[in-house]
């Protein structure tokens, strides 16, 4: 039985730059990381170590070669936070793409893009 999400997998065209936008924009850290020597690179990311979910980052084109069948866009994600208007003002600062902040029933939320385009987005939870 499925008890809770435990990674979700990005597909990304250059991993290094996707692990500096992460890291370097969002202060992610980088988990883990594997290279079987032919190519196949495993990231993990997250924004703590002892985060109960993470992000792989995967080749795109050796994951479409591997497995051609794979839908390999951009899965959805939403991110919480604490703060969104502090990093909503962070983030803009340092030149990444964000959407306004709108404000929902659940809570305000705005989107933001990775260098490769992907959107993202981040919700404060109503308390």
């Amino acid at each position: 039985m499925i008890n809770h999400v435990g990674q979700v997998m990005i597909y990304v065209s250059d991993q290094d730059h996707a692990v500096h936008f992460w890291t370097e924009k969002l202060g992610f850290q980088v988990i883990a990381e594997e290279d079987d020597g032919q190519g196949m690179r495993w990231i993990e990311i997250a924004p703590t170590n002892n985060a109960e979910t993470s992000i792989i980052l995967h080749n795109k084109e050796i994951i479409a070669k591997m497995e051609p069948e794979l839908n390999l866009g951009t899965p959805s994600l939403l991110f919480f936070s604490d703060n969104l208007d502090r990093l909503h003002e962070d983030l803009s600062t340092d030149h990444v793409t964000v959407g306004e902040i709108v404000a929902m029933p659940s809570g305000r939320v705005f989107n933001f893009a990775d260098h490769e385009g992907n959107y993202f987005a981040v919700m404060e939870k109503n308390k």
